[in-house]
């Protein structure tokens, strides 16, 4: 028999997996709470608990998979020694993504498409780059003291070309592109 704690799991993990499912069929306007919760075999008043809205199911999406992103190129960075082998890590693991079945980076296109017309998402997506910009600070320290905050908006352009036209942003245009953004001298802000 299971526990509450392995039930609650449990319906963590339905209702996460349903979700993204909606998401990627739907889109995040137009999956609705209930039909969530119908997909997952549970009631909308488990959304409610486990997440407190729709998009707080969608942040612990992404977040839980950006969280498996982060550590499978967490393992690769540690025997990459040069920046272009750093670049490279990064672009794989945006471009091709082990985790996710490939649709956590769509994901996150449809959510600052969403968040574009919603100020609370807009507020929790801002925060969700800064963490990341703080992380690509790491990754491209000793460079140039640039900001992570180009390269994550160079990197998700690039990606998002790629995913509209393979061809057009090969690898090694990509990984050219991620460091000469991690490299550029910092330019200060004239406001």
């Amino acid at each position: 028999m299971a526990t509450q704690g392995e039930r609650r799991r449990q319906t963590r993990a339905a209702l996460l997996d349903a979700a993204a499912a909606r998401f990627a069929e739907r889109g995040i306007a137009d999956s609705t709470v209930d039909s969530i919760a119908l997909a997952a075999g549970r009631t909308s008043g488990a959304i409610y608990d486990h997440f407190g809205s729709k998009e707080g199911v969608l942040f612990a999406l992404l977040e839980g998979w950006v969280d498996d992103v982060a550590a499978v190129l967490s393992a690769e960075l540690v025997n990459a020694a040069t920046l272009p082998e750093r670049m490279a890590a990064l672009w794989r693991n945006i471009s091709s993504p082990a985790v996710g079945s490939g649709r956590w980076i769509a994901l996150e296109h449809e959510l600052w498409s969403y968040a574009v017309r919603n100020p609370a998402a807009m507020e929790r997506l801002a925060e969700r780059y800064r963490a990341a910009w703080a992380g690509l600070d790491e990754l491209a320290a000793g460079e140039s003291g640039e900001s992570g905050a180009p390269l994550l908006a160079v990197l998700l352009g690039l990606e998002m070309m790629r995913r509209v036209d393979p061809a057009a942003v090969p690898d090694s245009t990509a990984i050219a592109t991620l460091c000469a953004v991690a490299t550029a001298p910092s330019v200060a802000d004239p406001h």
